[in-house]
């Protein structure tokens, strides 16, 4: 018998059982999570992204390096004939062993620190939950225990930034955007290397053959991810750190090598590139301070670890969430001192709807809904559910306080705050827009699939809840 196999049949649910309501309830297999099967329209799309979001990569990053971050003449120069692709690939840079150096240092530093460096943070900061941690339920039942060291980790790899820049100068702030398309074929190398031995792995040893799901199509299995949790020993864990560190650490050191650069090119820091670090940082510094949260969120909850996972936080999310930075680099821009303050009030707006939403859950779930939320008491609507172990478990969702006003407000937040970054970069290229429309259709796509996992965990339940929360994301209007 294979694993898929083994897996199969014991998510059927066996006959036997120590009450008659669980031993029924067990014999059908468990819908929430990610899907048993997939249809042509899911394939479709997980064949689409695996060919074009590599492209969609280096074509951004290609049209900085060779056009000045404008999108439209390398089309036209394609379309007229002055270019094809191959003239555009050799003249962007290749592959370099610096560029591999550099990379193998940063990735080998993450995970010692990771690994290595116990959390102390959350002895000595009120209020920071930090240490070991327990994650959400998994489909099978489980609760896995985390090392939350993210701030920690954070906090380190930036003290060395700032102390090299100022005092020991092994290398120069400006390391990463000198690198750039050389450290691009890296992400890439490891980005693939991570993802094809989670798909193996899946199959030859999986951590916890109770969380795999394996649909039977290796396109779907392989982008989508098969193993739930997949671990190297007890502490490892693919998913937390690949979606942690080591790209969201490198986002600031990103943004800080690209304000060097401009410093270097034109003598000055334009204020639109200060607006981009700070507003950035402030997401950054959140996520980290938030880490014992995150282990309540979808990615952690329900996504599995696949290429999506995998190659999308060692590439997309490194080199397509600081393209805000990279423009500026080649189009600098002094923002008036109303446009300036307009960004900065339209982030920070966002980041506060982002986190009194996402505050207000967490303490909610931390009291067990003994607490105030807008000076009241929360109501809610108590919901059941059944885990792969025919386990019988309730779960409350909130309805007060902004998850009253819409089933995500945290993804507004995080909309607004997206839009500030794109427009700290004034109007004349669509470049830097990217990143909004990327994450309107991530977050609303987000929505649909939270809600399908909900809908098929809590039933009838869920239907309560949409019915006294009837909009996701703009209350009256969507």
């Amino acid at each position: 018998m294979t694993t898929a196999d083994a897996v199969r049949k014991r998510h059927k649910g066996s006959s036997s059982g120590a009450r008659a309501g669980v031993k029924e309830q067990a014999k059908e297999p468990v819908q929430w999570g990610r899907a048993w099967e997939v249809d042509w329209f899911s394939l479709t799309g997980v064949i689409l992204l695996l060919c074009l979001a590599p492209f969609i990569v280096f074509f951004f990053i290609m049209a900085c390096d060779q056009y000045q971050c404008s999108i439209t003449p390398p089309l036209l120069d394609l379309y007229n004939g002055d270019a094809t692709l191959l003239t555009i690939w050799n003249r962007a840079p290749s592959f370099t062993w610096a560029a591999a150096k550099i990379y193998a240092i940063w990735v080998t530093f993450q995970v010692v620190l990771y690994m290595c460096v116990p959390d102390i943070l959350h002895k000595i900061l009120p209020g920071y939950v930090g240490g070991v941690q327990d994650g959400a339920r998994t489909p099978a039942g489980l609760i896995n225990k985390y090392e939350v060291n993210g701030l920690q980790c954070w906090i380190i790899t930036h003290v060395l930034w700032v102390a090299n820049a100022q005092y020991f100068h092994w290398f120069s702030p400006t390391i990463i955007i000198d690198n750039w398309i050389p450290l691009l074929w890296c992400t890439n190398i490891l980005g693939y290397a991570v993802s094809t031995f989670a798909f193996i792995k899946a199959y030859l040893f999986p951590t916890n053959p109770e969380d795999c799901k394996f649909t039977g199509n290796i396109f779907y299995n392989y982008m989508m991810g098969i193993e739930f949790n997949p671990r190297i020993g007890k502490w490892f864990d693919f998913k937390l750190f690949f979606n942690g560190r080591p790209g969201i650490v490198a986002w600031t050191l990103i943004n800080l090598s690209y304000a060097a650069k401009q410093q270097e090119l034109y003598g000055y820091v334009t204020n639109s590139m200060i607006l981009v670090n700070v507003l950035q940082a402030i997401y950054v510094l959140d996520f980290f301070w938030n880490e014992a949260w995150y282990l309540k969120t979808i990615d952690i909850c329900h996504d599995h670890f696949g290429w999506y996972l995998g190659w999308g936080d060692c590439v997309w999310l490194p080199f397509l969430y600081t393209l805000q930075g990279l423009y500026l680099v080649y189009n600098p821009i002094q923002l008036s001192t109303p446009h300036a303050a307009g960004v900065l009030i339209l982030g920070l707006v966002g980041y506060y709807i982002f986190r009194s939403t996402n505050h207000q859950k967490d303490l909610f779930r931390r009291t067990e809904g003994k607490c105030k939320i807008w000076g009241k008491k929360p109501t809610f609507i108590e919901c059941s559910y059944r885990s792969a172990d025919g386990g019988i478990h309730k779960s409350k969702l909130m309805t007060s306080g902004f998850w009253g006003v819409a089933r995500h407000m945290n993804y507004t937040g995080d909309l607004m705050g997206s839009l500030a970054y794109c427009l700290a970069c004034g109007g004349e290229h669509l470049l830097p827009y990217f990143y909004i429309v990327y994450m309107t259709i991530l977050l609303v796509h987000r929505c649909i699939r939270d809600e399908h996992r909900c809908r098929n965990k809590y039933s009838k339940d869920w239907e309560r809840y949409t019915a006294a929360v009837p909009y996701r994301l703009l209350p009256n209007i969507f």
